[in-house]
């Protein structure tokens, strides 16, 4: 189990010293406390950024704490860094720098692999666009799905869904492509329409072309 370190979005002092606004707190019974209080006084801040690091350093250390922070336009708390043993990180660096350039040589051929992989579900992708949208041109159906499956993004063609082809998924992201590109829904946005007003106005066009994709070409 983890011990969890918050970094305030707010001005807090320690309830125990009085001593703040704390950069770092632990909360005991809801009541907030430095880290001096909380006996983690003595650990060292490892900021989130470098996987190896990281790891290194938790395993070293004998005691260690999450640093999270609360992400307000998610809503939920997300992972900063660590806070570790200092001779655990000392030590951990020094790892690091010796084994740096295997490391960096397996991200290389890491990189490499995802990219094929990339390109290959990219084009698995814009081959399930042309079967359901037969109509819709090529070089359109390949920006289609280049855009949808970008790793990381968290679009539709990132979900479980579209990394299984599925024909829902796989609509739902040409049916986007189309509203942002083909119609005026971004000017309604930044007019101020409200985003189901300007989908359920603009949802006649968007049919209209989909319904001609569907059409095999003659």
């Amino acid at each position: 189990m983890n011990l969890v370190v918050f970094e305030p979005l707010k001005q807090i002092s320690c309830a125990e010293c009085r001593h703040g606004p704390l950069p770092h707190l632990v909360r005991e019974s809801g009541v907030p406390r430095c880290l001096d209080c909380a006996d983690l006084g003595h650990l060292v801040y490892l900021p989130r950024g470098h996987a190896a690091l990281t790891r290194r350093a938790r395993e070293g250390s004998s005691l260690s704490a999450v640093v999270v922070r609360f992400n307000k336009r998610r809503r939920r708390y997300e992972r900063q860094g660590l806070l570790v043993e200092e001779n655990a990180l000392a030590r951990a660096e020094r790892s690091c720098l010796a084994d740096a350039d295997a490391r960096a040589r397996h991200r290389d051929r890491a990189r490499a692999r995802r990219a094929a992989e990339d390109l290959r579900f990219t084009a698995a992708f814009a081959t399930e666009i042309r079967r359901l949208f037969p109509g819709c041109p090529a070089d359109r159906a390949l920006a289609i799905a280049t855009h949808a499956s970008v790793r990381g993004s968290g679009r539709v063609g990132r979900s479980a869904a579209g990394r299984a082809l599925d024909e829902l998924a796989v609509s739902v992201a040409v049916r986007a492509a189309v509203r942002h590109d083909d119609t005026e829904y971004d000017a309604l946005l930044m007019a101020g329409v409200p985003r189901f007003r300007a989908r359920a106005r603009l949802a006649p066009q968007i049919d209209a072309i989909l319904d001609a994709w569907r059409i095999r070409p003659g």
